[in-house]
């Protein structure tokens, strides 16, 4: 499988699925949203957006090419620049934590472990940033909309837990002070947090036989 991971930038945002382009369920708060969607400027407040958070954080997202194709993505960001967690009936997010907002993978590339594959460079950015967790709100329903909602089955699969249950949207959260521990083996931290994923590496040289030095005569 060839794939391959970059942070979402200005550049590469068109590379987005068209209705994920322009959604702004949780750049803005429901009432702006609105506002943005009445006068067609969906594209330019979520680009907006990212500039932001872009230029006050850093890194705010992934998008992931598989076979030369963007397959899917995933954006994430401090709680404060994410206007619509305010208004979810199970926030707020706890002040350590970082809100993983939406991740799809488009429907032809279902099935190919993208969703792991984007989880786990999540938490290789973070924990790499020292960010302490990742809370998420979870849909218990998925398959209605809003579609932007990440299914919590997906996400305790995954390895988040359940801090504050609902019967809708409950909020999940994965602390990462155990792979910041590993600091020597970032990869072997991931794979016990999100189990098992392939990740092609370069096969290891082979060792050379030592072999002494004759000695001068």
């Amino acid at each position: 499988m060839s794939w391959h991971v970059a942070s979402i930038t200005l550049d590469n945002l068109d590379e987005l699925p068209k209705r994920c382009r322009g959604c702004v369920f949780w750049e803005l708060s429901d009432h702006l949203g609105k506002q943005a969607a009445e006068f067609a400027s969906t594209d330019l407040e979520k680009e907006a957006w990212v500039s932001g958070v872009l230029l006050e954080w850093g890194s705010c997202g992934k998008i992931v090419h598989l076979r030369g194709v963007p397959a899917g993505y995933v954006m994430y960001a401090p709680p404060s620049a994410v206007p619509r967690a305010a208004e979810m009936p199970t926030g707020p997010v706890s002040a350590d934590a970082v809100l993983l907002t939406t991740m799809q993978v488009l429907p032809e590339f279902a099935g190919e472990g993208l969703g792991r594959m984007l989880a786990q460079a999540v938490v290789k950015d973070l924990t790499r940033r020292g960010v302490k967790a990742i809370e998420v709100f979870g849909d218990a329903r998925p398959g209605t909309e809003p579609s932007c909602v990440i299914p919590a089955e997906f996400l305790r699969g995954v390895g988040f837990k359940t801090v504050r249950p609902h019967p809708r949207w409950p909020r999940l959260r994965m602390e990462l002070r155990a792979a910041m521990m590993w600091k020597e083996d970032v990869e072997a931290a991931l794979e016990q947090i999100l189990g098992s994923v392939t990740i092609p590496m370069q096969p290891a040289a082979p060792v050379q036989p030592h072999v002494p030095a004759r000695a001068s005569r």
